[in-house]
């Protein structure tokens, strides 16, 4: 089981963006480390944290030019790890054509953070954002903190405006 640590306590880990603009905001939250293992790395997150995967959620970065062009411009789908993105919900909730996954070196370099830990939170350029809407069912939800084996655990309607995101259906079915 990982350790927990509330949003007072001093961590046993170095601030990540997205810690620090919750400390900032004074949103209720908690943070949670454990072993983040080599890969799948959300749910081995469920399994350490011992949590429902559906209220733990991945944060994916997609291509909203579907790799057309030589300018890419980039959104975010925050969708629970049990399920697969739908790329055709995807482009309807963020208003295009057609979305594509983002290359993982595009989504490291735009996020600052490394895949695997991206978080909603902090990201070096902002992007659109789309939270999947099964997110509101649970009192509180689970995701990155900016580092894999580090997450947050808080209320999703309270993350939606730090993000500026919006709910919609993005899994696959």
């Amino acid at each position: 089981m990982g350790k927990k640590h509330d949003k007072k306590s001093k961590t046993p880990h170095a601030a990540t963006p997205a810690l620090l603009i919750l400390e900032e905001a004074g949103v209720p939250h908690t943070v949670s480390t454990f072993d983040s293992g080599t890969d799948h790395f959300g749910e081995h997150a469920a399994h350490e944290l011992g949590v429902d995967p559906d209220r733990l959620f991945k944060t994916l970065v997609v291509d909203l030019t579907a790799g057309k062009g030589s300018k890419r411009v980039l959104g975010v789908c925050v969708l629970p790890v049990s399920h697969q993105l739908s790329l055709k919900k995807a482009a309807a909730a963020h208003g295009v054509p057609k979305v594509t996954m983002a290359d993982p070196a595009d989504a490291q370099k735009s996020s600052g953070y490394v895949p695997g830990g991206i978080s909603p939170l902090g990201q070096k350029n902002v992007l659109p954002t789309v939270i999947d809407e099964t997110a509101v069912l649970f009192e509180t939800i689970f995701f990155s903190g900016g580092r894999r084996g580090l997450d947050v655990e808080m209320n999703a309607e309270d993350l939606a405006p730090l993000v500026n995101a919006r709910f919609a259906d993005v899994c696959a079915d």
